[in-house]
């Protein structure tokens, strides 16, 4: 069988990159058909040179932008001098990165993963240990409760827990343990909570469901409640926090410290995969050697971005974005409420706005403004999601509103 030819992806067009992909990626994604070859701040250029207005910031891994200079210089920086040791030995990046990092959440102690889904992973390992050692939940028998609708990842036992079908069908068989109950129902969480349980476990605004903000009162009442029957709250921020919703943390809006805080995307500045479990040290204490680690988590380089990240949000400026163009942001789908859109959540630069059905799908709407240079996604439906750079101006949101405003005038 002679080889297939392959052209330099220099020269390829988007159309061929994209049938390339077919035959030899396994087909979990369903991106929209949008090639970047190039980025630089809220904006990213495809193959052909077309420019769009990036409005999703990859999931707020990207809160700072496309290469933002202080990150690419410290990633510069330490590429130059050391990437990578294992935790079999020490670096002399690390310390610092946990300094700073428990500095800036108020917390103790950090154990240092790669994606979100390893935080949320080592979280659940974390919580249990701490059940059985240090609450003295019999072996075996520990619980979590988690909230309907939640999104923490896709490893196995995440999926367990999951009640979106699409995420679990064909998985199973699946990890006991955890109890679900609806999300912002502190009722549901009061009568599942008992002896066994280790922590409770949400989102303080959950991101994949579409943006759902809950109550007010509701977390500083899931803090009061695990407090008051002694199991852990275990905050899912991987998304919410650093700085998207106007505060460091998603649960600083109403002033609650967990004992555990899940941390990951945007703690890597688009660079690097960078996550963390931050928490009390009563609860990090038990662990010991052996028991749980990573290859990567911790390694220099990404302890260099990490700490790079974190001094970016230390001087307040991104919060402080992310809040006064968060009134812009309301202001322009207050606007567009029964011209196509029949209602919002938002908070700081992060929305989800559900489209009329009539106009289109969540989907659909997504592949109207990719072609007029506004780059979203959809979830849910006809439900689309908003979460751009901090880093964009407020000329760039309203335009990107504009454009908006214009897809939806166009109708079905």
């Amino acid at each position: 069988m002679t080889a297939p030819v392959r052209v330099p992806a220099a020269r390829r067009s988007s159309a061929d990159l994209i049938g390339a992909e077919a035959p030899v990626l396994a087909h979990n994604y369903h991106p929209l058909p949008v090639v970047v070859a190039r980025a630089e701040g809220s904006w990213v250029e495809d193959v052909e040179g077309r420019r769009y207005l990036d409005m999703l910031a990859g999931y707020s891994a990207l809160n700072f932008g496309h290469r933002h200079p202080a990150l690419l210089e410290a990633a510069h920086r330490q590429l130059d001098r050391l990437t990578l040791t294992s935790r079999a030995f020490h670096n002399d990046r690390l310390a610092e990165f946990a300094e700073r990092l428990v500095a800036l959440t108020g917390l103790d102690m950090v154990l240092p993963m790669n994606t979100g889904a390893e935080a949320v992973e080592s979280g659940i390992k974390v919580a249990r240990k701490w059940a059985y050692d240090v609450k003295g939940v019999p072996a075996d028998r520990a619980t979590i409760v988690v909230a309907a609708d939640n999104f923490h990842g896709r490893t196995t036992t995440i999926v367990s827990f999951s009640t979106d079908e699409t995420a679990r069908a064909g998985f199973g068989p699946f990890t006991p343990g955890f109890r679900v109950v609806p999300y912002n129902d502190l009722a549901a969480l009061e009568e599942a909570v008992d002896e066994t349980t280790a922590a409770v476990l949400i989102e303080p605004i959950q991101g994949e469901a579409g943006v759902i903000i809950p109550d007010d009162g509701y977390l500083a009442g899931v803090r009061e409640l695990t407090r008051r029957k002694g199991c852990l709250f275990m905050a899912d921020e991987i998304q919410s926090g650093l700085g998207r919703t106007g505060r460091t943390l998603a649960v600083q809006h109403e002033d609650v410290v967990p004992d555990v805080l899940l941390l990951g995307k945007a703690l890597g500045g688009g660079i690097v995969p960078v996550s963390a479990v931050v928490a009390r040290r009563e609860v990090l204490g038990v662990l010991h050697a052996g028991e749980h680690g990573s290859t990567f988590g911790g390694n220099p380089l990404a302890a260099a971005v990490g700490t790079a990240v974190v001094e970016l949000l230390e001087t307040g400026e991104f919060q402080r974005r992310a809040a006064e163009l968060g009134v812009v942001l309301r202001g322009g789908l207050t606007s567009l409420v029964g011209k196509g859109v029949l209602g919002f959540r938002a908070r700081g630069l992060w929305a989800g706005v559900d489209i009329d059905p009539a106009i289109g799908t969540g989907r659909e709407i997504s592949e109207r403004l990719m072609r007029e240079g506004v780059l979203v996604k959809d979830t849910h439906g006809s439900t689309i999601r908003l979460a751009p750079p901090l880093t964009i101006t407020g000329e760039e949101l309203q335009s990107a509103l504009g454009t908006l405003e214009e897809v939806l005038a166009q109708g079905a």
